[in-house]
C-alpha cells in the first residue's frame, strides 16, 4: 500500500454499489455463495500468498476443505463484492482496511462473526472490526504513522515538537530556494489523514461518542482550531511555500528526506521499504510529544479478516479467521512481511525482536485512534481537504477554515444519510 489515506477514502462506486446492493446488515443471503462446501477461496492481495501458501496446509487436513488462493488488490475485491456477491463470484474469505469493515458489515455484504481469539485482542482492536455492537471482521495487522529521521544527521530521534522547532532553525537544512524556509522537519499536513493526529492531540475530533455520533463533529471546537493555528506557523514561518500544495508536498518530503535534505518527517510503515531501497540510515520512533504536552493522536488503522456474507462455507470461513488469526499464524505473517499482527502475543513476539519499525508502530498505536467505520466518514474526506491549506494560505483564519469544513462535512451528511 502506498499511503494509508487510501484506507479512508471510499468511492462514490463502492457507495452507490452499497446502496443498489444492500441486504440489510446480518441478513443471510448465503444462497449466492460463490464456492462448493470442500473449497474455501480465500482473496489476498500478492504480498500475502506466500504467507496464506505456507500456513494453509494445517488448516486443510484439519477441515478436510481446500484452501483455493486467489491473488488480487484488496481495494478492488471490496469495491466488487457488492455485485460480485450476488453474482456468485465473489471470495468467501478476504482481507479488508479497518475503516471498510463498518459500512460493508451495516449494508449486508460481511457475515457476522465471532471473535474466537478475543482475549488476544485489546479494546481498540475489537473496536476496530464492531459497528452496532456486532462483530464483522478479525483483526490482523495494526498501523498508524510514526516518524522517520534520518541517524547521519541526528544522533536520536526528536523527543519533543521544541525539539522539532529546533531542528527547523538548524542552517543545514536552510531551503536555499526561499529565502528563511527550512526543511529540517516535514509533515504532509494538507492532508487530513496526516494532519488529524495534531488537531486530536490538542481536543479536537472527528465524530463524538468515540467516533460513532455523526451529528456531533469536532474539527472545528477550541482544540482542533489551536492544531489548526499552530501548523499555520509551520507553513508560513518555516516551510517553502510548496509544502501547501497537497498533491506535490508528498513528493516534496519524500525528495527531501531522501537526500538528505529533510532530518525527520512523518510517514506510515509502508514507507519504510523505499527507504531500504534507497539506503539511507534511517531510524523510527513514535510521534513527537505536542508543546501541550499531549500525544499525537493519529488515526489507528490496519486490516482485518472478513467473511463474505454470500458465500455457502461460513461454518469454514468462521474457522479460518480463527486459525489465520491464533498467535502461531499471527507471528508467521509478521516474519514473512513484517507487519505488525493484531494479536497481542504475536504482538509481544514481535516487539521482542528490538525491530525499530515495529516498536515505534506498536508504541504509537497506544496513542491513535481507531478511524470512525460508519459511513458518514467518507463525508469527512471530501469536507476537510481543504482544511489545513486555507489556514495555512493565510485565505481564512483557523476558526474560518475550521467552520466551513464541518458546514461541508454536516450539509453533505444530511443530504446523504437524512432519511
Amino acid at each position: 500500500m502506498k499511503r494509508f489515506k487510501k484506507v479512508g477514502i471510499v468511492s462514490a462506486v463502492l457507495v452507490m454499489a452499497l446502496s443498489l446492493a444492500a441486504c440489510g446488515g446480518g441478513k443471510d443471503t448465503s444462497k449466492s455463495g460463490s464456492s462448493d462446501e470442500k473449497t474455501l477461496t480465500v482473496s489476498v492481495d500478492a504480498g500475502y500468498k506466500d504467507y496464506v501458501n505456507k500456513i494453509k496446509g494445517d488448516f486443510e487436513k484439519d477441515n478436510d476443505v481446500k484452501v483455493k488462493v486467489v491473488e488480487k488488490d484488496m481495494f478492488e475485491t471490496l469495491e466488487a463484492l457488492p455485485l460480485d456477491g450476488p453474482a456468485g463470484t465473489a471470495p468467501d474469505v478476504m482481507m479488508s482496511a479497518f475503516d471498510r469493515i463498518g459500512s460493508l458489515g451495516q449494508q449486508g455484504h460481511l457475515a457476522e462473526v465471532k471473535l474466537g481469539n478475543k482475549d488476544d485482542y485489546d479494546e481498540k482492536d475489537q473496536k476496530q472490526v464492531t459497528i452496532d455492537d456486532k462483530i464483522y471482521g478479525a483483526p490482523a495487522i495494526i498501523e498508524t504513522l510514526v516518524l522517520y529521521y534520518n541517524k547521519d544527521l541526528l544522533d536520536k530521534a526528536p523527543a519533543t515538537f521544541k525539539d522539532l522547532e529546533t531542528l527547523s532553525k538548524d542552517s543545514r537544512f536552510a531551503f536555499t530556494s526561499e529565502k528563511g524556509k527550512n526543511t529540517g522537519f516535514l509533515a504532509k499536513w494538507t492532508d487530513f489523514y496526516f494532519s488529524y493526529g495534531l488537531l486530536a492531540g490538542y481536543g479536537g475530533y472527528v465524530f463524538g461518542d468515540e467516533g460513532t455520533n455523526p451529528k456531533d463533529i469536532g474539527l472545528n471546537n477550541k482544540g482542533a482550531v489551536e492544531g489548526i493555528t499552530y501548523a499555520t506557523k509551520w507553513f508560513q514561518d518555516v516551510w517553502p511555500k510548496g509544502m501547501q500544495d497537497n498533491k506535490s508536498a508528498d513528493d516534496f518530503i519524500q525528495d527531501q528526506f531522501v537526500k538528505g535534505k529533510a532530518a525527520a518527517i512523518l510517514g506510515g510503515p509502508w514507507s519504510a521499504a523505499n527507504y531500504k531501497e534507497a539506503k539511507i540510515n534511517y531510524g523510527v520512533a513514535k510521534i513527537p510529544t505536542l508543546n501541550n504536552g499531549k500525544e499525537y493522536s493519529p488515526f489507528a488503522g490496519g486490516k482485518g479478516w472478513v467473511v463474505s456474507n454470500y458465500s455457502k462455507n461460513k461454518d469454514v470461513a468462521q474457522k479460518w479467521l480463527d486459525y489465520v488469526t491464533n498467535q502461531k499464524n499471527q507471528e508467521t505473517l509478521y516474519d514473512m512481511t513484517n507487519e505488525v499482527p493484531a494479536n497481542l502475543k504475536a504482538r509481544d513476539t514481535a516487539k521482542s525482536k528490538n525491530d525499530e519499525l515495529t516498536n515505534a508502530v506498536i508504541e504509537q498505536y497506544k496513542n491513535a485512534q481507531p478511524m470512525p467505520n460508519i459511513p458518514e466518514m467518507s463525508e469527512v474526506w471530501t469536507g476537510a481537504e481543504n482544511l489545513m491549506f486555507d489556514a495555512a494560505s493565510g485565505s481564512k483564519t483557523p476558526q474560518q477554515s475550521a467552520d466551513d469544513a464541518v458546514k461541508v462535512i454536516e450539509d453533505n451528511v444530511t443530504q446523504k444519510y437524512t432519511k
